[in-house]
């Protein structure tokens, strides 16, 4: 069972017109080489692919898929399976519920018992990309698909398990999308029933993006790891891109648990929750290429056109933090021939260490090099646009 939390009429947009039109599947703009929903033919409902799955779609390097991504959110056991049902408690038309949520939560096969919670997409094959080169996924554009999405909290769950949430329930809070002064916003009462809101900026993203990996084992959608997966990183907005080291032939890609927004650490368990439709490019570098200008990545690294971030990954925090540390040293060292002691003083001048989040099982920790600070050192031309 789950509580949620409604905000009241005097929190209605008050501008004519939906906030953010439904976009349907095959509806509205489909900018990418390729389009790919979401249908249970299409997905795995709280597992990841792995090299034994046939691929969904065939792509070759540097061409775009424009994918329609579900959230688990609102079609879960405990939100009672059944959008519909769900959404329209908070006030929403059966008409602005997608038809693949509703699809994925009638037909799509999940195991309550030990599979995750997460929707993913995929595979897709990426023709010849082979392991040991590196597959980067440049995020071209983000669109909300739905003007609402919920944050969750559940028992077991979360930095505060054992303390939050209060009471018997799961909690779950619907949180309408409104216009701000600067863009969309989310909104969240002081309390419940409530007609004064809090309102934050959305930055969307995708919490899952990864590559398929060895063998014939389906991993847990929840903890990430080497082959990406619920990275749950937020700076993976427009115009970013993650690297991934491939693991299997055609890299077998997928993309999944879309949010709306998220503050590092995701401390309640989810941020907000809500679907996406996903505009994503796929280039395949070479292991040669990949060495030169990245070294040997052992995990995932995201670049944005501020910043190189390398990641570490533990389910104990402190392990994370130093794998980050250590991932970032080997960076600098490669890409730009410093000396391990330099760099290490250098990322503590001068680089933030983030905490991407504390409730996947694996915590994730990020780092954040300026590649400004490194205009005057040659390195590796990469020749990289987000466009």
């Amino acid at each position: 069972m789950s509580i949620s939390t409604p905000l009241g009429p005097t929190l209605a947009p008050e501008a004519p017109g939906p906030v953010v039109p439904t976009l349907q599947p095959h509806r509205g703009e489909l900018p990418g080489d390729h389009y790919l929903p979401s249908t249970p033919a299409t997905v795995r409902w709280g597992r990841l692919p792995c090299a034994s799955d046939p691929a969904v779609l065939t792509i070759v390097s540097g061409e775009s898929v424009t994918i329609d991504t579900v959230s688990h959110e609102g079609i879960l056991e405990d939100q009672g399976r059944d959008p519909v049902a769900f959404f329209g408690r908070e006030g929403v038309a059966e008409k602005d519920v997608l038809t693949d949520a509703r699809e994925v939560a009638a037909a799509a096969p999940r195991d309550a018992s030990c599979d995750g919670p997460h929707v993913v997409t995929g595979p897709i094959a990426v023709t010849g990309a082979r392991p040991g080169d590196l597959l980067r996924i440049t995020v071209q554009q983000l669109v909300p698909r739905v003007g609402y999405g919920v944050v969750s909290s559940r028992h077991g769950r979360g930095a505060l398990a054992g303390e939050l949430p209060r009471g018997p329930h799961d909690v779950s809070v619907f949180t309408p999308v409104q216009r701000g002064d600067d863009g969309l916003v989310g909104a969240l009462p002081l309390v419940d029933g409530g007609d004064r809101a809090i309102r934050f900026p959305l930055a969307p993203f995708l919490g899952t993006m990864g590559v398929a990996v060895a063998g014939g084992t389906h991993p847990h959608s929840v903890p990430p790891g080497p082959h990406g997966g619920n990275l749950d990183v937020n700076l993976l907005v427009e115009g970013t891109a993650l690297l991934l080291p491939v693991q299997v032939p055609d890299a077998l890609a997928y993309v999944g648990d879309p949010h709306f927004a998220q503050g590092d650490g995701e401390v309640a368990l989810t941020a907000l929750e809500a679907p996406l439709r996903a505009t994503l490019r796929f280039d395949v570098i070479d292991q040669d290429t990949a060495r030169r200008r990245y070294g040997t990545l052992r995990g995932p690294m995201i670049r944005t056109p501020e910043h190189l971030v390398p990641t570490g990954m533990d389910p104990d925090l402190d392990e994370a933090m130093r794998a980050c540390v250590r991932a970032a040293v080997s960076l600098l060292r490669a890409r730009y021939g410093m000396a391990e002691h330099l760099a290490y003083a250098y990322l503590s001048a001068a680089t933030d260490f983030d905490i991407s989040q504390v409730v996947d099982i694996v915590c994730g920790v990020h780092a954040r090099i300026r590649l400004a600070d490194f205009d005057a050192v040659p390195a590796e031309p990469e020749r990289w646009t987000a466009t």
